[in-house]
């Protein structure tokens, strides 16, 4: 049997990307899914789309870096459904810069998104798995949560602090009866490439530089949800991430050269800003 078939999930960040994939992975293996995101207008694209292949599902408007309305979602779908199988935490935004460039209010963002909405989700479905005695919590990281990430200070931290809370958690968590798996994904095809801000470099300049190509999301879904059923640690991919991870964890100075190198190669289409005040591109 499909260990998600029937099963009640809650997917945040599911109108695009990994969260719109793992939705519909979610949807075509029988799980009844609350797609939650900011952009109402494509949760409920999603929803119309798996409803009309025959999936359970319904939309929910959500900003998870406001924890009153992620703790009533996840109440409100387990009380109606009477339990909580899984929570996806995968909504999340990027900002790429080097941190000379960057301002406190460039932190604040990615801080409210990427750890506190993971941390909102996962304290409140916590408690409710703890009470039925199961359940199984996926918070979003990456592989630069993993290993260092130059030009990408704001988001390694945060990606950093959910791995830490994942891992701990998850010790916590097991003789409660409740799972805990933080997903840690490389490069993979997705629009935060297209929104993210990058200071002070030309975003198509700097893209053009990735050393790998992406996974689509369709694929990065299916690898997921198949480390969620083996209840992994960690799930990382694709495969450069795998290997960059293994490298750091065995020799992290071979890492450190090839972190030099990308930030110099950063640094080489990198604009001096003109104005303090004044934040270019």
């Amino acid at each position: 049997m499909d260990p998600f078939k029937d099963k009640i999930a809650i997917v945040t960040g599911g109108a695009s990307g990994i969260g719109r994939a793992v939705c519909e992975e979610l949807g075509r293996r029988g799980a009844v899914v609350t797609v939650a995101d900011l952009d109402a207008d494509g949760t409920a694209q999603v929803v119309s789309d798996l409803t009309s292949a025959g999936g359970r599902a319904r939309a929910s408007h959500l900003d998870v870096s406001r924890e009153e309305a992620v703790s009533k979602l996840i109440e409100d779908v387990a009380t109606e459904h009477g339990r909580l199988d899984y929570i996806f935490n995968i909504a999340g935004i990027g900002i790429g810069g080097e941190v000379r460039d960057m301002r406190l209010e460039d932190w604040r963002p990615i801080i409210d998104v990427n750890l506190y909405g993971v941390l909102y989700g996962t304290l409140t479905a916590y408690q409710i798995m703890i009470g039925q005695g199961f359940g199984h919590i996926v918070n979003m990281a990456s592989t630069y949560g993993l290993v260092p990430a130059p030009g990408e200070a704001a988001y390694g931290t945060t990606k950093h602090a959910v791995v830490g809370l994942s891992l701990s958690l998850r010790t916590e968590a097991e003789d409660l009866g409740v799972k805990v798996s933080v997903i840690c994904p490389g490069f993979v095809d997705t629009a935060i490439w297209k929104t993210s801000p990058i200071l002070n470099v030309d975003r198509d300049e700097a893209l053009s530089k990735l050393p790998f190509r992406m996974m689509s999301t369709v694929k990065a879904a299916k690898t997921i949800l198949r480390g969620v059923a083996r209840n992994r640690a960690i799930i990382v991919f694709p495969l450069h991430a795998r290997i960059t991870w293994w490298i750091h964890r065995l020799c992290p100075s071979l890492i450190a050269p090839i972190g030099r190198k990308a930030i110099r190669n950063f640094r080489a289409i990198r604009s001096e800003p003109k104005n303090e005040d004044i934040r270019p591109r």
